[in-house]
């Protein structure tokens, strides 16, 4: 019996659906304590601030952008290191597996984009969150498929993956291309030095893993002083991880870091970012935070248009032949799944902390407001979608 315990407890832990339902779990533990009178004590571990100096490098952050900025390249490495092996030898690998999540991915990126931006284009400010519904959390949604148990597909959960694939790969490109401001040359020097090491570190077949994370580190540093986003770094760091070990070619040092990581991330890094940026004070809110432009764009646009643009990119490349419509999978189940993707939570709470001035509490209460808003309708309805549509016995 306890090795039994021992052996669910394990499958739990190395499972998204079990990172989802901790996610979850913190974000509401974020949205108790701030509001009970216990939320002094939650401000108060947020803004601690902790300051790190050597010489004339000092870097001085409160404990939030600690968690924003460094926790988190440390999940963008885990997803640089996922992206690596599935362009390699997983799903991305194959052409012809890639049609339909691509084109899903992009539909779930322009049409909420799109929403978000014909209700705020008259507001510049507002403007800059245009893309905080166009991202989708994959542990989120497969912690709701989880509760489905057996009567969810493999081929609905894989599309599902690797549509979420392409949209990690959407946003890491709208970070760097749209969230990067006051570029300083000095620092960009420095970490295109890292990078060229980490190349030549790579084709030499340097496999000890702590010399990639001390180079890693500095080019963390430069980025974070170059105004390009220092989570970035993760995702550069990952492609220069060997994938074959030049000693032993069974072995892959990728493969063994990404499964080593997975765990850490999953249940230490972002529930501590998911705890850190839930904590909405509800306050004096009314039905009018609700029209404002900011949560109204994002709530919408990740509900609706995210199922609109995915299901109806995939749906019209089925019909016109470019792709064959998944085996196991109806134009229901489909349509569960594209409502599922208006989940946005973690990468939307990312985002929007790009977008908007974190010292400014209006426009941060009313990012989150939006993204929760939103995904936790997205959330529902998928779930009762998918509940109806599938049936009762696995396929």
């Amino acid at each position: 019996m306890k090795d039994r315990i021992i052996l669910r407890f394990s499958d739990v832990i190395h499972s998204e659906s079990g990172s989802g339902l901790l996610l979850m779990v913190t974000a509401v533990l974020a949205m108790i304590l701030a509001n009970t009178p216990l939320s002094g004590y939650y401000d108060l571990i947020i803004t601690t601030p902790v300051h790190i100096r050597i010489g004339p490098l000092e870097i001085a952050k409160p404990l939030l952008l600690w968690v924003n900025d460094g926790l988190m390249a440390s999940f963008f490495f885990l997803v640089g290191l996922e992206l690596k092996r599935e362009i390699l030898i997983g799903e991305l690998s194959d052409i012809s597996k890639v049609t339909l999540p691509a084109l899903g991915a992009l539909g779930g990126m322009v049409v909420p984009s799109l929403i978000y931006i014909g209700i705020n284009y008259q507001d510049p400010i507002a403007l800059r969150g245009w893309a905080i519904p166009a991202a989708t959390d994959i542990a989120f949604a497969l912690g709701i498929l989880s509760l489905l148990g057996s009567r969810v597909p493999i081929s609905l959960k894989v599309l599902l993956t690797s549509l979420a694939v392409f949209d990690d790969i959407g946003a890491i490109i709208i970070i760097a291309l749209f969230y990067t401001e006051n570029i300083s040359l000095a620092a960009l020097i420095v970490a295109a030095v890292c990078i060229c090491i980490l190349f030549y570190m790579n084709r030499r077949g340097q496999e000890n893993f702590s010399m990639y994370v001390f180079v890693g580190s500095i080019m963390w540093v430069a980025l974070l002083k170059s105004g390009v986003h220092a989570t970035l770094a993760g995702i550069l760091l990952a492609i220069f991880i060997p994938m074959r070990s030049r000693t032993d070619p069974d072995l892959s040092p990728l493969m063994e870091i990404e499964h080593d990581l997975h765990s850490a991330v999953n249940f230490f890094v972002l529930p501590i970012f998911a705890f850190c940026n839930s904590g909405i004070t509800l306050a004096n809110t009314s039905l009018d935070f609700f029209s404002q432009g900011v949560p109204m764009g994002i709530a919408l646009g990740l509900f609706f248009g995210k199922q609109a643009g995915i299901f109806t990119f995939i749906g019209l490349a089925i019909l016109l032949k470019v792709s064959a419509m998944p085996k196991g999978m109806t134009w229901g189940s489909l349509y569960g799944m594209a409502t599922l993707c208006g989940i946005g939570f973690t990468m939307s709470l990312f985002i929007g902390s790009l977008a908007f001035d974190q010292t400014s509490s209006l426009t941060v209460f009313d990012q989150r407001l939006g993204i929760i808003l939103g995904s936790l309708v997205s959330g529902l309805v998928g779930f009762l979608i998918l509940k109806k549509i599938l049936p009762a016995s696995s396929i």
